[in-house]
């Protein structure tokens, strides 16, 4: 599926039982990372149910691509879990600085307070895993899988 902003993911339900497979695709490193942060939101709750009262900005450099993208997606989890939100959007900038060998993201997500009341809540996340997890770049652009544990 693609979004409103031109990123992709897709629901991968034949790769696994009792977790959730999804892939990502995007033209760019950072529309893959919006993609997939699209994916897990929208695995919590329907972002199209979600206010945007809430604002979070996130930070985050590894010196691996991989490790960058995983904290990702576990950080948006974390942030759930520990804020109390569900997301309505995701923005994500990524950026290699080769001079120290990191990869950076800066990342917005926004959303609001966990109301049942308002918004239409799907699943609890509760940590992405390496188990199929995989993330490359080729000519016809960039893609990633990973599994959700539920």
């Amino acid at each position: 599926m693609t979004d409103d902003m031109g990123k992709a993911h897709r629901f991968l339900d034949e790769i696994v039982l009792g977790d959730l497979a999804f892939e990502a695709t995007g033209n760019s490193v950072s529309e893959l990372f919006a993609a997939a942060g699209l994916a897990v939101i929208e695995v919590m709750a329907d972002p199209l149910t979600v206010e945007t009262n809430w604002t979070k900005d996130c930070f985050l450099s590894e010196s691996e691509l991989e490790d960058l993208f995983f904290e990702w997606l576990n950080s948006i989890v974390f942030i759930k879990d520990v804020e109390g939100v569900v997301f309505h959007k995701v923005h994500a900038m990524v950026r290699q600085d080769s001079e120290n060998n990191l990869w950076h993201l800066d990342a917005t997500l926004t959303g609001d307070r966990v109301d049942a009341a308002r918004q239409d809540l799907r699943t609890d996340v509760k940590a992405v895993t390496k188990h199929l997890f995989e993330i490359r770049h080729d000519e016809s652009g960039w893609y990633a899988r990973a599994v959700l544990d539920l």
